[in-house]
């Protein structure tokens, strides 16, 4: 079976051994580009917000290289993503694709649907087999969100400009060879050397910037225009509130981010679904950690980030912390964002600097 899924930051790496520890032959997708995004929209109904365009042209660039089966997630609440694999799947079909979707739910709700989908992936391997797949895989994950976050504290500090950037690119190509738990250990801990070997200049005294919003838009850069990077290379320390893994452990058989769900209670104690709460939350977290700013990504006309963006109003006025909102589509440019996140810098500047001489 010729399998593919969803392309979202660093993970098809992880998810491109699971499925072929389990036999089948993976269809990595490609990175999405402003191609991807036009098939995409070409096709999504008008007002569909990015991720689910960029994921339609995703799946039909696959499709066009032999995509059998296509392997998603779902999801729970007043949020539009709960409805994205089935209209995908309807998209398709009346295109002429006879494709096996699956659509795999967060299991808390629906368990027995859950491992029942979780079977036709892995039907016809022994149990020691899809052990083996399903925490390979899962230590891969980690080891990914792991270098990653390791990357964005570093960048804002490094000599030679682009050195965190060549060497993730390396540390890609090193993860992606691991096939073992013992090879992805080996592999992330070599990869930690390499970043922590680039040469940085401590003097520094870099802006610390929280990134909050729609998981797909904070987790995907070819949709937010890698602004993490960006941000590095414009000298500022970019943290985002979402990483894939532990996302992926608080909100399928866990009970996680509570501590985020409280913070964001006093402003807003209803469920807006998507990560609308958790943006909140964040940016109280943010506020009492010390942080320079928030930025907000979201893309346009996704409800549970609006519903949030106009709480965020009195977050930052309560809890004085800039906060910059940035909607994201199809018409959105590069050169807008980086303009507006010069903006942006300058006025956390101007804030420290005040603050500073405030003191004095």
């Amino acid at each position: 079976m010729k399998i593919t899924y969803p392309h979202m930051g660093s993970s098809p790496i992880a998810f491109r051994m699971l499925i072929e520890k389990l036999g089948h032959e993976p269809i990595m997708p490609q990175r999405p580009s402003e191609k991807t995004l036009s098939l995409g929209s070409h096709y999504a109904p008008e007002f569909a917000c990015i991720p689910f365009k960029i994921l339609l042209g995703t799946y039909l660039e696959s499709l066009e290289r032999g995509a059998e089966m296509i392997i998603t997630s779902g999801g729970m609440g007043p949020c539009r993503a709960g409805y994205y694999g089935v209209l995908h799947e309807k998209i398709l079909k009346d295109l002429g694709y006879n494709v096996d979707f699956v659509v795999l739910e967060p299991p808390q709700k629906r368990a027995m649907d859950f491992i029942r989908k979780l079977g036709k992936i892995t039907s016809g391997n022994s149990l020691p087999v899809i052990w083996d797949a399903l925490s390979t895989t899962w230590q891969k994950l980690k080891a990914l969100d792991h270098i990653e976050k390791l990357s964005y504290e570093i960048r804002p500090w490094e000599v030679d400009r682009n050195e965190t950037t060549r060497t993730m690119e390396e540390c890609y190509k090193i993860l992606d060879s691991a096939w073992t738990r013992e090879e992805i250990q080996k592999s992330s801990i070599e990869c930690t050397r390499l970043l922590e070997t680039i040469r940085v200049d401590e003097s520094r005294k870099p802006l610390k910037v929280g990134i909050i919003g729609e998981i797909y838009v904070v987790l995907e850069p070819a949709a937010n225009f890698d602004i993490l990077r960006l941000l590095g290379d414009m000298g500022v320390l970019a943290r985002r509130s979402i990483y894939l893994a532990e996302w992926t452990k608080d909100n399928t058989f866990f009970k996680g981010e509570e501590h985020v769900k409280l913070a964001a209670k006093p402003y807003l104690n209803e469920l807006v679904g998507g990560h609308g709460a958790l943006s909140v939350g964040n940016t109280v977290l943010y506020s009492k950690e010390g942080y320079d700013g928030v930025i907000q990504l979201a893309p346009f006309a996704c409800i549970p980030e609006i519903v949030s963006k106009s709480i965020l109003n009195r977050v930052a006025r309560d809890l004085d912390i800039p906060v910059l909102t940035l909607f994201l589509d199809e018409q959105t440019g590069k050169a807008g964002i980086k303009t507006r996140l010069e903006a942006f810098i300058d006025l956390m500047y101007s804030r420290r600097k005040y603050r500073q001489e405030a003191i004095i």
